[in-house]
Protein backbone atom coordinates (compact mmCIF):
# COMPACT_ATOMS: atom_id res chain seq x y z
CA UNK A 1 0.00 0.00 0.00
CA UNK A 2 1.07 3.60 -0.01
CA UNK A 3 1.15 3.55 -3.81
CA UNK A 4 -0.79 5.60 -6.33
CA UNK A 5 -4.04 4.17 -7.68
CA UNK A 6 -3.85 2.46 -11.03
CA UNK A 7 -6.09 5.19 -12.41
CA UNK A 8 -3.28 7.73 -12.06
CA UNK A 9 -5.06 9.88 -9.48
CA UNK A 10 -2.94 11.51 -6.84
CA UNK A 11 -3.83 10.76 -3.23
CA UNK A 12 -5.14 14.30 -2.69
CA UNK A 13 -7.39 14.28 -5.75
CA UNK A 14 -10.70 15.78 -4.63
CA UNK A 15 -12.89 14.90 -7.60
CA UNK A 16 -16.26 13.58 -6.40
CA UNK A 17 -16.66 9.82 -6.77
CA UNK A 18 -20.31 10.37 -7.73
CA UNK A 19 -19.66 12.75 -10.62
CA UNK A 20 -18.43 12.25 -14.15
CA UNK A 21 -17.27 14.60 -16.87
CA UNK A 22 -18.55 18.11 -16.36
CA UNK A 23 -19.48 17.27 -12.77
CA UNK A 24 -22.61 15.47 -14.02
CA UNK A 25 -24.40 12.56 -12.41
CA UNK A 26 -23.62 9.47 -14.49
CA UNK A 27 -25.51 6.24 -15.08
CA UNK A 28 -22.91 4.41 -12.98
CA UNK A 29 -23.63 6.81 -10.13
CA UNK A 30 -27.33 5.98 -10.20
CA UNK A 31 -26.61 2.26 -10.12
CA UNK A 32 -24.03 2.77 -7.37
CA UNK A 33 -26.51 4.58 -5.13
CA UNK A 34 -29.20 1.97 -5.77
CA UNK A 35 -26.68 -0.75 -5.01
CA UNK A 36 -25.66 0.88 -1.72
CA UNK A 37 -29.33 1.29 -0.76
CA UNK A 38 -29.84 -2.43 -1.37
CA UNK A 39 -26.82 -3.30 0.78
CA UNK A 40 -28.16 -1.09 3.57
CA UNK A 41 -31.50 -2.89 3.53
CA UNK A 42 -30.11 -6.44 3.71
CA UNK A 43 -29.27 -6.63 7.46
CA UNK A 44 -32.50 -4.99 8.59
CA UNK A 45 -34.87 -7.96 8.54
CA UNK A 46 -33.09 -10.42 10.81
CA UNK A 47 -29.99 -10.29 8.63
CA UNK A 48 -32.17 -11.42 5.69
CA UNK A 49 -32.42 -14.88 7.24
CA UNK A 50 -36.08 -15.41 6.38
CA UNK A 51 -38.04 -16.41 3.29
CA UNK A 52 -39.53 -12.96 2.66
CA UNK A 53 -36.23 -11.03 2.59
CA UNK A 54 -34.74 -13.84 0.48
CA UNK A 55 -37.43 -13.12 -2.10
CA UNK A 56 -36.95 -9.35 -1.88
CA UNK A 57 -33.18 -9.67 -2.32
CA UNK A 58 -33.68 -12.09 -5.22
CA UNK A 59 -35.66 -9.37 -6.95
CA UNK A 60 -33.51 -6.35 -6.07
CA UNK A 61 -30.01 -7.48 -7.00
CA UNK A 62 -30.55 -9.73 -10.06
CA UNK A 63 -32.91 -7.10 -11.50
CA UNK A 64 -30.40 -4.35 -10.78
CA UNK A 65 -27.70 -6.42 -12.50
CA UNK A 66 -29.99 -7.04 -15.49
CA UNK A 67 -30.78 -3.32 -15.76
CA UNK A 68 -27.08 -2.49 -15.62
CA UNK A 69 -26.41 -4.95 -18.44
CA UNK A 70 -29.24 -3.38 -20.43
CA UNK A 71 -27.80 0.09 -19.83
CA UNK A 72 -24.44 -1.01 -21.25
CA UNK A 73 -26.17 -2.35 -24.35
CA UNK A 74 -28.16 0.86 -24.84
CA UNK A 75 -25.07 3.03 -24.37
CA UNK A 76 -22.97 0.76 -26.57
CA UNK A 77 -20.32 0.29 -23.89
CA UNK A 78 -18.29 -2.81 -23.00
CA UNK A 79 -18.12 -4.12 -19.44
CA UNK A 80 -15.64 -2.20 -17.27
CA UNK A 81 -14.23 -5.59 -16.24
CA UNK A 82 -14.86 -8.26 -18.88
CA UNK A 83 -15.79 -11.73 -17.73
CA UNK A 84 -12.64 -13.13 -19.34
CA UNK A 85 -10.63 -11.66 -16.46
CA UNK A 86 -12.44 -14.03 -14.09
CA UNK A 87 -12.89 -16.79 -16.67
CA UNK A 88 -11.77 -19.71 -14.50
CA UNK A 89 -13.97 -18.73 -11.57
CA UNK A 90 -16.94 -18.12 -13.88
CA UNK A 91 -16.59 -21.55 -15.51
CA UNK A 92 -16.32 -23.38 -12.17
CA UNK A 93 -19.26 -21.45 -10.75
CA UNK A 94 -21.36 -22.17 -13.85
CA UNK A 95 -20.59 -25.88 -13.59
CA UNK A 96 -21.54 -25.97 -9.90
CA UNK A 97 -24.80 -24.09 -10.44
CA UNK A 98 -25.66 -26.27 -13.44
CA UNK A 99 -25.15 -29.39 -11.35
CA UNK A 100 -27.40 -27.96 -8.62
CA UNK A 101 -30.12 -27.47 -11.23
CA UNK A 102 -29.60 -31.01 -12.53
CA UNK A 103 -30.01 -32.31 -8.98
CA UNK A 104 -33.55 -30.95 -9.07
CA UNK A 105 -34.36 -32.45 -12.48
CA UNK A 106 -36.72 -35.43 -12.58
CA UNK A 107 -35.54 -36.60 -16.02
CA UNK A 108 -32.03 -37.62 -14.96
CA UNK A 109 -31.12 -41.37 -14.94
CA UNK A 110 -33.08 -43.35 -12.38
CA UNK A 111 -29.87 -44.78 -10.94
CA UNK A 112 -28.89 -41.26 -9.89
CA UNK A 113 -32.06 -40.57 -7.91
CA UNK A 114 -31.96 -40.58 -4.15
CA UNK A 115 -33.50 -43.72 -2.54
CA UNK A 116 -35.73 -41.58 -0.33
CA UNK A 117 -38.05 -40.91 -3.29
CA UNK A 118 -38.66 -44.61 -3.94
CA UNK A 119 -39.38 -45.12 -0.26
CA UNK A 120 -41.83 -42.22 -0.30
CA UNK A 121 -43.62 -43.69 -3.32
CA UNK A 122 -44.02 -47.02 -1.53
CA UNK A 123 -45.34 -45.39 1.63
CA UNK A 124 -47.85 -43.17 -0.20
CA UNK A 125 -48.88 -45.85 -2.65
CA UNK A 126 -48.34 -43.68 -5.72
CA UNK A 127 -45.44 -42.73 -7.92
CA UNK A 128 -43.65 -39.54 -6.94
CA UNK A 129 -41.29 -37.75 -9.34
CA UNK A 130 -37.75 -38.61 -8.30
CA UNK A 131 -34.53 -36.58 -8.34
CA UNK A 132 -31.02 -36.50 -6.94
CA UNK A 133 -32.05 -33.84 -4.43
CA UNK A 134 -33.88 -35.11 -1.37
CA UNK A 135 -35.86 -31.84 -1.22
CA UNK A 136 -36.31 -29.94 -4.48
CA UNK A 137 -37.83 -26.90 -2.78
CA UNK A 138 -34.77 -26.45 -0.56
CA UNK A 139 -32.45 -26.84 -3.53
CA UNK A 140 -34.41 -24.28 -5.54
CA UNK A 141 -34.19 -21.79 -2.66
CA UNK A 142 -30.46 -22.39 -2.28
CA UNK A 143 -29.88 -21.84 -6.00
CA UNK A 144 -31.83 -18.57 -5.86
CA UNK A 145 -29.72 -17.38 -2.92
CA UNK A 146 -26.53 -18.36 -4.73
CA UNK A 147 -27.55 -16.47 -7.88
CA UNK A 148 -28.43 -13.45 -5.73
CA UNK A 149 -24.91 -13.51 -4.28
CA UNK A 150 -23.43 -13.83 -7.78
CA UNK A 151 -25.39 -10.78 -8.96
CA UNK A 152 -24.06 -8.72 -6.02
CA UNK A 153 -20.50 -9.75 -6.87
CA UNK A 154 -21.01 -8.87 -10.55
CA UNK A 155 -22.40 -5.43 -9.75
CA UNK A 156 -19.57 -4.66 -7.33
CA UNK A 157 -17.04 -5.89 -9.90
CA UNK A 158 -18.35 -3.52 -12.56
CA UNK A 159 -19.12 -0.50 -10.38
CA UNK A 160 -15.83 -0.91 -8.50
CA UNK A 161 -13.64 -0.50 -11.60
CA UNK A 162 -13.44 3.23 -10.95
CA UNK A 163 -11.03 3.58 -7.96
CA UNK A 164 -12.85 6.53 -6.41
CA UNK A 165 -16.22 4.83 -6.67
CA UNK A 166 -14.69 1.67 -5.23
CA UNK A 167 -13.46 3.57 -2.17
CA UNK A 168 -16.81 5.32 -1.84
CA UNK A 169 -18.60 1.97 -1.91
CA UNK A 170 -16.25 0.52 0.72
CA UNK A 171 -16.79 3.54 2.94
CA UNK A 172 -20.52 3.02 2.46
CA UNK A 173 -20.20 -0.59 3.64
CA UNK A 174 -18.38 0.67 6.73
CA UNK A 175 -21.12 3.23 7.35
CA UNK A 176 -23.82 0.56 7.04
CA UNK A 177 -22.04 -1.70 9.54
CA UNK A 178 -21.55 1.23 11.93
CA UNK A 179 -25.26 2.07 11.86
CA UNK A 180 -26.25 -1.51 12.70
CA UNK A 181 -23.56 -1.63 15.39
CA UNK A 182 -25.08 1.50 16.94
CA UNK A 183 -28.53 -0.12 16.80
CA UNK A 184 -27.14 -3.17 18.59
CA UNK A 185 -25.51 -1.12 21.33
CA UNK A 186 -28.65 0.98 21.74
CA UNK A 187 -30.82 -2.13 22.04
CA UNK A 188 -28.49 -3.69 24.59
CA UNK A 189 -28.20 -0.58 26.72
CA UNK A 190 -31.63 1.00 26.57
CA UNK A 191 -34.30 -1.14 24.96
CA UNK A 192 -33.80 -4.22 27.15
CA UNK A 193 -36.40 -6.76 25.97
CA UNK A 194 -38.23 -4.34 23.67
CA UNK A 195 -36.83 -5.22 20.25
CA UNK A 196 -37.93 -4.79 16.64
CA UNK A 197 -38.31 -8.51 15.96
CA UNK A 198 -39.66 -11.07 18.42
CA UNK A 199 -37.14 -13.68 17.23
CA UNK A 200 -34.24 -11.66 18.64
CA UNK A 201 -33.20 -12.63 22.16
CA UNK A 202 -30.99 -9.91 23.61
CA UNK A 203 -29.61 -11.62 26.69
CA UNK A 204 -26.39 -9.84 27.67
CA UNK A 205 -24.84 -9.68 24.20
CA UNK A 206 -25.09 -7.44 21.15
CA UNK A 207 -26.83 -8.98 18.15
CA UNK A 208 -28.34 -5.83 16.56
CA UNK A 209 -31.01 -6.89 14.01
CA UNK A 210 -29.49 -10.38 13.66
CA UNK A 211 -31.06 -13.40 15.32
CA UNK A 212 -27.67 -14.78 16.31
CA UNK A 213 -24.89 -12.78 17.96
CA UNK A 214 -22.28 -14.88 16.13
CA UNK A 215 -23.61 -13.74 12.77
CA UNK A 216 -23.60 -10.13 13.84
CA UNK A 217 -20.00 -10.57 14.98
CA UNK A 218 -19.00 -11.70 11.47
CA UNK A 219 -20.86 -8.77 9.93
CA UNK A 220 -19.19 -6.35 12.35
CA UNK A 221 -15.81 -7.95 11.62
CA UNK A 222 -16.20 -7.14 7.93
CA UNK A 223 -16.87 -3.50 8.76
CA UNK A 224 -14.08 -3.24 11.32
CA UNK A 225 -11.47 -4.73 9.00
CA UNK A 226 -12.53 -2.36 6.24
CA UNK A 227 -12.38 0.75 8.43
CA UNK A 228 -8.96 -0.21 9.82
CA UNK A 229 -7.57 -0.50 6.30
CA UNK A 230 -9.14 2.79 5.21
CA UNK A 231 -7.81 4.60 8.29
CA UNK A 232 -4.35 3.20 7.55
CA UNK A 233 -4.61 4.58 4.05
CA UNK A 234 -5.44 8.05 5.36
CA UNK A 235 -2.65 8.06 7.92
CA UNK A 236 -0.01 6.96 5.44
CA UNK A 237 -0.58 10.18 3.54
CA UNK A 238 -0.31 12.26 6.70
CA UNK A 239 2.84 10.88 8.35
CA UNK A 240 5.61 13.47 8.61
CA UNK A 241 9.04 13.54 10.18
CA UNK A 242 11.84 11.02 10.34
CA UNK A 243 11.69 9.70 13.91
CA UNK A 244 8.92 7.71 15.56
CA UNK A 245 8.02 10.56 17.93
CA UNK A 246 7.37 12.96 15.03
CA UNK A 247 5.27 10.39 13.23
CA UNK A 248 3.13 9.72 16.31
CA UNK A 249 2.66 13.49 16.67
CA UNK A 250 1.45 13.60 13.05
CA UNK A 251 -0.99 10.79 13.79
CA UNK A 252 -2.40 12.65 16.77
CA UNK A 253 -2.72 15.87 14.77
CA UNK A 254 -4.65 14.02 12.07
CA UNK A 255 -7.12 12.61 14.61
CA UNK A 256 -8.93 15.91 14.94
CA UNK A 257 -9.18 16.56 11.23
CA UNK A 258 -9.54 13.75 8.72
CA UNK A 259 -9.97 10.72 10.95
CA UNK A 260 -12.25 11.85 13.78
CA UNK A 261 -15.35 10.29 12.20
CA UNK A 262 -13.58 7.14 10.91
CA UNK A 263 -12.05 6.53 14.35
CA UNK A 264 -15.45 7.02 15.97
CA UNK A 265 -16.97 4.45 13.60
CA UNK A 266 -14.09 2.05 14.25
CA UNK A 267 -14.58 2.37 18.00
CA UNK A 268 -18.34 1.90 17.66
CA UNK A 269 -18.01 -1.24 15.52
CA UNK A 270 -15.28 -2.74 17.69
CA UNK A 271 -17.24 -2.16 20.88
CA UNK A 272 -20.30 -3.86 19.39
CA UNK A 273 -18.12 -6.72 18.11
CA UNK A 274 -16.59 -7.36 21.52
CA UNK A 275 -19.95 -7.09 23.28
CA UNK A 276 -21.35 -9.75 20.95
CA UNK A 277 -19.32 -12.25 22.95
CA UNK A 278 -18.88 -14.41 19.86
CA UNK A 279 -15.80 -16.61 20.30
CA UNK A 280 -15.58 -17.62 16.66
CA UNK A 281 -16.43 -14.19 15.26
CA UNK A 282 -13.94 -12.28 17.40
CA UNK A 283 -11.17 -14.84 16.92
CA UNK A 284 -11.73 -14.83 13.15
CA UNK A 285 -11.63 -11.03 13.11
CA UNK A 286 -8.33 -11.07 15.00
CA UNK A 287 -6.86 -13.46 12.44
CA UNK A 288 -8.28 -11.26 9.68
CA UNK A 289 -6.49 -8.20 11.09
CA UNK A 290 -3.25 -10.16 11.26
CA UNK A 291 -3.58 -10.97 7.56
CA UNK A 292 -4.23 -7.29 6.85
CA UNK A 293 -1.02 -6.34 8.67
CA UNK A 294 0.97 -8.91 6.70
CA UNK A 295 -0.46 -7.72 3.40
CA UNK A 296 0.28 -4.11 4.35
CA UNK A 297 3.89 -5.03 4.98
CA UNK A 298 4.11 -6.96 1.69
CA UNK A 299 2.55 -4.05 -0.18
CA UNK A 300 5.06 -1.62 1.30
CA UNK A 301 7.92 -4.09 0.64
CA UNK A 302 9.42 -3.20 3.98
CA UNK A 303 8.26 -2.60 7.55
CA UNK A 304 9.61 0.91 8.05
CA UNK A 305 8.98 3.60 10.62
CA UNK A 306 5.63 4.53 9.04
CA UNK A 307 4.32 1.00 9.47
CA UNK A 308 5.73 0.86 13.00
CA UNK A 309 3.95 4.07 14.00
CA UNK A 310 0.68 2.86 12.51
CA UNK A 311 1.02 -0.52 14.21
CA UNK A 312 1.64 1.08 17.61
CA UNK A 313 -1.25 3.50 17.15
CA UNK A 314 -3.80 0.85 16.05
CA UNK A 315 -2.64 -1.55 18.77
CA UNK A 316 -3.29 1.07 21.44
CA UNK A 317 -6.80 1.72 20.10
CA UNK A 318 -7.74 -1.96 19.78
CA UNK A 319 -6.15 -2.89 23.10
CA UNK A 320 -7.85 -0.06 24.96
CA UNK A 321 -11.24 -0.97 23.50
CA UNK A 322 -10.76 -4.64 24.39
CA UNK A 323 -9.93 -3.73 28.00
CA UNK A 324 -13.12 -1.71 28.18
CA UNK A 325 -15.54 -4.05 26.41
CA UNK A 326 -13.94 -7.50 26.22
CA UNK A 327 -15.05 -8.80 29.62
CA UNK A 328 -18.10 -10.61 28.25
CA UNK A 329 -16.00 -12.51 25.75
CA UNK A 330 -13.57 -13.55 28.49
CA UNK A 331 -16.43 -14.62 30.77
CA UNK A 332 -18.00 -16.71 28.01
CA UNK A 333 -14.73 -18.48 27.22
CA UNK A 334 -14.13 -19.20 30.91
CA UNK A 335 -17.66 -20.54 31.39
CA UNK A 336 -18.14 -22.44 28.11
CA UNK A 337 -14.65 -22.99 26.78
CA UNK A 338 -13.79 -22.80 23.09
CA UNK A 339 -14.96 -26.13 21.69
CA UNK A 340 -18.53 -27.37 21.32
CA UNK A 341 -18.88 -31.15 21.44
CA UNK A 342 -22.36 -31.04 19.89
CA UNK A 343 -21.03 -29.36 16.76
CA UNK A 344 -18.22 -31.90 16.48
CA UNK A 345 -20.72 -34.78 16.61
CA UNK A 346 -22.82 -33.09 13.91
CA UNK A 347 -19.72 -32.66 11.74
CA UNK A 348 -18.87 -36.37 12.03
CA UNK A 349 -22.40 -37.38 11.07
CA UNK A 350 -22.31 -35.03 8.10
CA UNK A 351 -19.00 -36.50 6.94
CA UNK A 352 -20.68 -39.92 6.90
CA UNK A 353 -23.52 -38.49 4.81
CA UNK A 354 -21.01 -36.98 2.38
CA UNK A 355 -19.26 -40.33 1.95
CA UNK A 356 -22.60 -42.02 1.28
CA UNK A 357 -23.06 -39.92 -1.90
CA UNK A 358 -19.60 -38.46 -2.65
CA UNK A 359 -20.27 -37.71 -6.33
CA UNK A 360 -23.99 -37.03 -6.68
CA UNK A 361 -24.56 -35.33 -3.34
CA UNK A 362 -27.93 -35.10 -1.58
CA UNK A 363 -29.05 -31.88 -3.25
CA UNK A 364 -27.66 -28.37 -2.83
CA UNK A 365 -29.02 -26.69 0.29
CA UNK A 366 -30.81 -29.77 1.63
CA UNK A 367 -28.97 -30.21 4.93
CA UNK A 368 -32.18 -29.79 6.95
CA UNK A 369 -33.77 -32.70 5.05
CA UNK A 370 -30.71 -34.95 4.66
CA UNK A 371 -29.19 -34.69 8.14
CA UNK A 372 -32.03 -36.48 10.01
CA UNK A 373 -31.49 -39.55 7.79
CA UNK A 374 -28.02 -40.04 9.31
CA UNK A 375 -28.55 -38.69 12.81
CA UNK A 376 -27.65 -41.17 15.57
CA UNK A 377 -27.66 -41.37 19.36
CA UNK A 378 -24.47 -39.27 19.58
CA UNK A 379 -26.77 -36.26 19.21
CA UNK A 380 -29.30 -35.03 21.72
CA UNK A 381 -32.93 -35.56 20.72
CA UNK A 382 -34.19 -32.16 21.84
CA UNK A 383 -32.20 -29.98 19.42
CA UNK A 384 -33.22 -29.47 15.79
CA UNK A 385 -30.34 -29.04 13.34
CA UNK A 386 -31.48 -27.18 10.23
CA UNK A 387 -28.00 -25.82 9.50
CA UNK A 388 -24.53 -27.20 10.13
CA UNK A 389 -21.88 -25.13 11.86
CA UNK A 390 -19.49 -25.88 9.02
CA UNK A 391 -20.36 -24.40 5.63
CA UNK A 392 -17.80 -26.47 3.72
CA UNK A 393 -19.17 -29.81 4.90
CA UNK A 394 -22.67 -28.65 4.11
CA UNK A 395 -21.61 -27.72 0.57
CA UNK A 396 -19.99 -31.12 0.08
CA UNK A 397 -23.08 -32.86 1.42
CA UNK A 398 -25.30 -30.96 -0.98
CA UNK A 399 -23.28 -30.81 -4.20
CA UNK A 400 -20.96 -33.76 -3.68
CA UNK A 401 -17.19 -33.61 -3.47
CA UNK A 402 -16.52 -32.76 -7.13
CA UNK A 403 -18.97 -29.93 -7.69
CA UNK A 404 -18.71 -28.72 -4.10
CA UNK A 405 -14.98 -28.29 -4.63
CA UNK A 406 -15.68 -26.39 -7.85
CA UNK A 407 -17.89 -23.91 -6.01
CA UNK A 408 -15.33 -23.33 -3.26
CA UNK A 409 -12.40 -23.05 -5.69
CA UNK A 410 -14.32 -20.54 -7.82
CA UNK A 411 -14.22 -18.18 -4.83
CA UNK A 412 -10.64 -19.03 -3.85
CA UNK A 413 -9.42 -18.05 -7.33
CA UNK A 414 -10.98 -14.61 -6.88
CA UNK A 415 -9.32 -14.26 -3.48
CA UNK A 416 -6.00 -15.24 -5.04
CA UNK A 417 -6.41 -12.50 -7.66
CA UNK A 418 -7.00 -10.00 -4.86
CA UNK A 419 -3.89 -11.26 -3.07
CA UNK A 420 -1.81 -10.64 -6.18
CA UNK A 421 -3.19 -7.11 -6.33
CA UNK A 422 -2.59 -6.53 -2.62
CA UNK A 423 1.10 -7.41 -2.90
CA UNK A 424 1.80 -5.40 -6.05
CA UNK A 425 3.31 -1.90 -6.06
CA UNK A 426 1.71 -1.07 -9.41
CA UNK A 427 -1.71 -0.28 -7.98
CA UNK A 428 -3.38 0.83 -4.79
CA UNK A 429 -3.57 -2.28 -2.65
CA UNK A 430 -5.98 -1.17 0.08
CA UNK A 431 -9.20 -2.62 -1.32
CA UNK A 432 -7.67 -5.91 -2.56
CA UNK A 433 -6.04 -6.31 0.86
CA UNK A 434 -9.40 -5.76 2.55
CA UNK A 435 -10.99 -8.35 0.25
CA UNK A 436 -8.33 -10.95 1.12
CA UNK A 437 -8.53 -10.21 4.85
CA UNK A 438 -12.32 -10.35 4.92
CA UNK A 439 -12.16 -13.62 2.97
CA UNK A 440 -10.03 -15.05 5.77
CA UNK A 441 -12.58 -13.79 8.30
CA UNK A 442 -15.64 -15.38 6.69
CA UNK A 443 -13.68 -18.43 5.53
CA UNK A 444 -12.36 -19.28 8.98
CA UNK A 445 -15.65 -18.54 10.72
CA UNK A 446 -17.42 -20.81 8.20
CA UNK A 447 -15.51 -23.71 9.78
CA UNK A 448 -17.36 -23.26 13.07
CA UNK A 449 -20.61 -21.53 12.11
CA UNK A 450 -23.07 -21.04 9.26
CA UNK A 451 -22.66 -17.27 8.95
CA UNK A 452 -22.15 -17.52 5.17
CA UNK A 453 -25.72 -18.78 4.92
CA UNK A 454 -26.95 -15.45 6.31
CA UNK A 455 -27.48 -13.12 3.35
CA UNK A 456 -26.50 -9.98 5.24
CA UNK A 457 -23.04 -11.50 5.58
CA UNK A 458 -22.78 -13.28 2.24
CA UNK A 459 -23.99 -10.36 0.12
CA UNK A 460 -21.85 -7.82 1.99
CA UNK A 461 -18.85 -10.10 1.55
CA UNK A 462 -19.60 -10.52 -2.16
CA UNK A 463 -19.68 -6.74 -2.53
CA UNK A 464 -16.27 -6.37 -0.86
CA UNK A 465 -14.81 -9.25 -2.87
CA UNK A 466 -16.13 -7.76 -6.10
CA UNK A 467 -14.46 -4.44 -5.27
CA UNK A 468 -11.20 -6.22 -4.47
CA UNK A 469 -11.18 -8.14 -7.75
CA UNK A 470 -12.04 -5.01 -9.73
CA UNK A 471 -9.14 -3.07 -8.21
CA UNK A 472 -6.76 -6.00 -8.57
CA UNK A 473 -7.54 -6.46 -12.27
CA UNK A 474 -4.58 -6.23 -14.61
CA UNK A 475 -3.43 -2.63 -15.22
CA UNK A 476 -3.25 -3.33 -18.94
CA UNK A 477 -7.04 -3.08 -19.11
CA UNK A 478 -7.88 -0.12 -21.29
CA UNK A 479 -9.84 2.69 -19.55
CA UNK A 480 -13.59 2.24 -19.68
CA UNK A 481 -15.54 5.01 -21.51
CA UNK A 482 -17.75 5.51 -18.45
CA UNK A 483 -14.74 6.44 -16.28
CA UNK A 484 -14.23 10.23 -16.08
CA UNK A 485 -11.17 11.51 -17.88
CA UNK A 486 -9.49 12.51 -14.64
CA UNK A 487 -9.69 8.88 -13.56
CA UNK A 488 -7.61 7.76 -16.52
CA UNK A 489 -4.57 9.74 -15.62
CA UNK A 490 -4.87 11.89 -18.75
Amino acid sequence: MGTIERSGLKPNDSVSPLRGRGNAITTETVFLLLFITGLAWIPFWLGSDRLTPWGINAVIFPCLAALYELSLIIRGLPHPVAIRWIRSSAILFAMAITWALLQNATWTPTAWHHPVWQLASEVLGRQIPESISVDRDLTALAVIRLMTAASVFWLALQLGFNPRRARFLLWSVVGIVAVYAAVGLFALGLMQDDVVFDEIILGHFVSSTFVNKNHFATFAGIGFTSIVALIQRIYRGELHGHDLRSKIASLLDTMGAKTALPLAMAFLILAALLLSGSRGGITSTGLCLLVLVVLSRRGARRFGSNEMALAVFMTLIVGGTFIGFGDRLVDRILNQGINDTGRLAADLITIRSVLSAPILGHGYGTFAAAFPMFRDDSMGVWVTWDKLHNTYLEIFQGLGLVFGTMLIVSVLLLVFRCMKGATSQQRDATIPAVAVSVSVLVGVHALVDFSLQIQAITLTYMAVLGLGVAQATNTRLRPHPSVPRSDNGR
